[in-house]
Parts: C-alpha cells; sequence; structure tokens
C-alpha cells in the first residue's frame, strides 16, 4: 500500500477505479482494510481516492495530541500530492467531521460534498465515543452496534438477517484484537473527534452539497443532520429508513450519493 508524507505524517492511501475524482474520507476506527466492501463499491463508479487517518492502518502518528484542522490540512496534502486540484468529496461518520472541516478551510476544493451519518459538533455533537474507550474490545462492539441502529437488539437481527449480513461484513474487517500503537491511534482520533465544532462555520462551504441521516441513528442523530443542511447555503437534507450504516440498509442511499456525484 502506497504511503505519502504530508503535514508531518505518513499517509497510507489507494488511488482506484475510473470516473469522476471522488476523495473518501472514513469513520472513527475505520481503516481502508476494516471498509473494504464500501470501497469496492465505490471504485466501481469513481476514481477514488481512499487514506487511512493518521494513526489508524498504515499511517503514522507523529503525535498523540492533534486538532480537526490538522486532519483537514492532510487531506489538502494528500491531494496536492496525487495532483488533484478538485475533486468531490464524501464523508462518513468520523470521516463527515474530516470533511466538514477540509471544506469551510479550502471551499474551493470541493466539487460535491457528500456528509454520510456525520454531526456538526459543538452545540450538535456525535454520541460521545471516548466514554467506551476503556470497555472491552467485545463490550464497545456490542454497544457501538446499539448505537448504529437502535432497532438493534439479538430478536431484531433474528429476524432482519440483512442487517446481519452488513454487520458481518464490517466486523470481518475489524482486528478481533489490539496492539499498542493501535490504541494510542484509537485515544489520540476519539480525543479528536471530541473537540470538533464547525457548526458556526458551515456557511463557508460553497459547494452543493448532500446530508444524508439514517433515522434510527443514535451515534449521529437526525437533528444533527438538520443542522448541518441548514447551515450550509446549498445543500440537500436526506433522511433514510437506517442507523449509522443507512447507506447499506436503505436502497435509496446508494443511487442517491452516486447520482449526486455524478456517477
Amino acid at each position: 500500500m502506497p504511503s505519502v508524507h504530508v503535514n508531518g505524517v505518513d499517509l497510507a492511501h489507494e488511488l482506484r477505479g475510473t470516473g469522476p475524482r471522488l476523495l473518501f474520507c472514513n469513520g472513527s476506527g475505520a481503516t481502508m482494510d476494516s471498509v473494504r466492501p464500501l470501497l469496492d463499491l465505490l471504485a466501481d463508479s469513481f476514481e477514488l481516492l481512499a487514506f487511512d487517518h493518521r494513526g489508524t492502518g498504515g499511517s503514522s502518528l507523529p503525535s498523540p495530541e492533534y486538532a480537526m484542522a490538522d486532519l483537514a490540512a492532510d487531506v489538502a496534502g494528500l491531494l496536492d500530492r496525487v495532483g488533484w486540484d478538485r475533486c468531490h468529496v464524501a464523508g462518513l461518520s468520523f470521516g463527515g467531521m474530516v470533511a466538514q472541516e477540509f471544506a469551510v478551510t479550502w471551499p474551493d476544493r470541493l466539487d460535491r460534498l457528500a456528509l454520510l451519518a456525520t454531526s456538526p459538533g459543538g452545540a450538535l455533537p456525535s454520541y460521545p465515543l471516548e466514554t467506551l474507550a476503556e470497555l472491552p474490545l467485545p463490550e464497545r462492539a456490542t454497544r457501538s452496534l446499539e448505537l448504529a441502529d437502535r432497532r438493534w437488539t439479538p430478536e431484531y437481527l433474528a429476524d432482519h438477517p440483512d442487517d446481519l449480513a452488513t454487520i458481518g461484513a464490517f466486523a470481518a474487517g475489524r482486528p478481533t484484537e489490539e496492539t499498542e500503537a493501535q490504541r494510542r491511534g484509537r485515544l489520540a482520533q476519539l480525543a479528536t473527534r471530541a473537540g470538533h465544532d464547525v457548526l458556526d462555520r458551515l456557511h463557508l462551504v460553497t459547494c452543493p452539497t448532500l446530508v444524508g441521516s439514517g433515522r434510527y441513528d443514535d451515534i449521529a442523530p437526525v437533528a444533527n443532520g438538520e443542522a448541518i443542511a441548514e447551515r450550509i447555503p446549498d445543500a440537500t437534507l436526506r433522511i433514510y429508513d437506517g442507523g449509522h450504516m443507512f447507506l447499506l440498509q436503505d436502497p435509496a442511499a446508494w443511487p442517491d450519493l452516486t447520482g449526486f456525484l455524478g456517477a
């Protein structure tokens, strides 16, 4: 997997596919490997640039303390290194926070922006996942699933095999154990996530924006998506029949995303 040194960090990344240029920003604790099914789908429709945030996957962690502005600068530096002046940007969950920070700081580098299952921070934060940080991995995973879709009880999943398959596809890419380096990266990311606040700067986003929220998402509630869409001048809000993974739950979500991004 190639790596480039930008903004003081070695960023693992991949560039593949054909079509409109799309930068994808990943969610909390996720890596390119852990969301491979989603990246494969995107690469079928776009020239896809994906990467591991600093401290995750194959990317380095030069300091355990950094701000969302540093992650946005990582994105800008990565685009410079691959020679992209402008592109579409899609951010999922934590990646949506990074994408918002990038969009308000470098608005002239985005053609279109998709913000999926994310929050603006400040008075409207996502669920404080840092409060789960020290739970044992199995317990943390269980609690995260409960937050991802409030319907996901064992009884519900027994009657909804499609949702169970969605969970299984992503669980297959997640590590069952954690190294000390991975733990440091996870905690650093959670600390940065807790400090995210772009609420009063969203009016600086100048490109057409799709905001997608899952009706049953307790990590990034619908009210947070509504607040984002209200503050971005050219934004459209879509509420989907799903939770934090609505993109793979509601059949309407994927065509909406690819249609909006011009695939």
